[in-house]
């Protein structure tokens, strides 16, 4: 061992596999148990799923998971990283249990004779699982939350190809040894993505710990709405079947907005500072992502993509690759949580919620990054989704405090000359009334 260094959390990760390896099973075998015992157990199946081969040797790939599940805690450098990963696990198989208990299903056909060595697993295998345990799939959301942890572990090519392509396998494997029917796949990797995100590696506070009841009566307004459209897509996806399933992706996407809005707040959609997106927001907030993205190009149609509002300083929504480009390739600050900034150099973001209130510290942090991208002596474009409340406020606060306005109201007569279609209401410019108060901003 490097002096200096620390040793790995041998006996930690000793321990937590002591409590989750007997937990796993005998919360599984609970679940299974439970769902033998109902007088009916329904499948949910599509029909061209028959047609799915049945192939014995698959099972190899479909056993190496418990080895990679193991493993994996031994590989831990830290016990952040270790407890981290340990709870992304643990969450796993408590959501998924709770599933199962909740709404058990069944696969609705059986398994043909298995010869050979494939018969020893597949025996193995028999002798603690049984027909149940379905949607969402424990093992998918499994080999979501191990491929996230092997990946951060592995840099060559060769070698993150090869986790890739066995990772894939593993998945594969539950239909190819009739496991799983299809609906348990995209469930079951929801899941795991919802663990990923729910605790992320790096070292920042964990979502379920930056939970923070919302004062805000517009923030609780929009939580509402987010929450009924959640119910809706979900009883339109129970009732219609068939591909209106997908619509459960997007019932999912609602009610994590909905839980942004209620306490997670912009941290909820895990933008980092350079306006990029973690991988499980991304996947997880896509069906919101997509109706977002949709709403700014309708009311940004027929605009131009940014408005200079003063010498070096423009204003508008979050441009694409090919808009930036063509502005000059100025500095980009952007206000948007919910929409990611395409990867361009020197991008800062601050992310705030849509159609509510930041609080004053994130509006003075806001203008503080704008100074600071202005300092570096090139243009700036300052960005949100529409380019009209966010970013339009964060802009009128750097022009009154640094700008040849000198005041909040003269900004704000400035900026709306050049961008008539801004929108802020009261609460707007109650925080921004605040800036000059609040004295001299940190710079960057």
């Amino acid at each position: 061992m490097k002096p200096g260094t620390r040793p790995r959390p041998w006996r930690r990760a000793a321990a937590w596999l002591a409590l989750l390896g007997p937990l796993f099973y005998i919360s599984y075998g609970f679940a299974n148990w439970w769902a033998s015992t109902r007088a009916q157990v329904p499948a949910l199946v599509f029909d061209w799923e028959r047609a799915t081969p049945f192939w014995p040797w698959t099972i190899f790939p479909y056993w190496t998971i418990n080895a990679f599940y193991a493993l994996s805690l031994f590989l831990a450098k830290d016990r952040h990283t270790l407890d981290r990963h340990a709870a992304r696990l643990l969450t796993a198989q408590a959501v998924a249990v709770a599933c199962f208990v909740l709404w058990p299903l069944h696969f609705s056909f059986g398994q043909p004779a298995v010869e050979g060595a494939p018969a020893l697993l597949f025996n193995a295998l028999r002798g603690f699982d049984q027909p149940f345990n379905q949607a969402p799939s424990l093992h998918i959301a499994l080999a979501v939350i191990l491929w996230d942890w092997y990946r951060r572990l592995i840099h060559a090519r060769w070698a993150r190809a090869v986790l890739h392509l066995w990772t894939f396998a593993i998945c594969a494997s539950v239909l190819t040894t009739w496991q799983h029917h299809f609906i348990d796949i995209p469930t079951g990797a929801l899941l795991g993505l919802l663990c990923v995100w729910l605790w992320p590696l790096e070292r920042v506070v964990a979502l379920p710990r930056a939970w923070r009841l919302a004062r805000d009566p517009q923030r609780w307004k929009l939580a509402g709405l987010y929450a009924a459209g959640a119910v809706l897509c979900l009883a339109i996806a129970l009732l219609m079947q068939g591909n209106a399933l997908w619509l459960g992706w997007a019932a999912l996407s609602l009610v994590l907005v909905a839980l942004n809005y209620a306490g997670l707040g912009p941290r909820g959609f895990c933008m980092d500072r350079h306006g990029r997106m973690h991988w499980s927001a991304r996947w997880l907030f896509a069906p919101y992502r997509l109706g977002a993205a949709l709403n700014a190009w309708f009311w940004t149609r027929g605009l131009p993509a940014s408005t200079e509002v003063a010498p070096g300083l423009r204003l508008g929504r979050r441009p694409t690759l090919a808009e930036w480009r063509a502005a000059g390739e100025p500095r980009l600050v952007s206000l948007c949580a919910e929409l990611q900034l395409p990867k361009v150099p020197h991008a800062r973001c601050v992310p705030m919620l849509d159609l509510a209130l930041p609080s004053a510290p994130r509006l003075r942090r806001a203008v503080a990054v704008i100074e600071g991208q202005r300092r570096a002596g090139q243009a700036v474009w300052v960005c949100c989704a529409l380019g009209f409340s966010r970013s339009a406020a964060s802009a009128i606060g750097w022009l009154g405090l640094h700008g040849a306005e000198g005041s909040i109201a003269g900004a704000l007569d400035a900026v709306r000359r050049a961008r008539p279609q801004i929108v802020l209401r009261s609460g707007w410019m109650a925080l921004l009334e605040q800036l000059p108060a609040a004295g001299a901003v940190r710079h960057e």
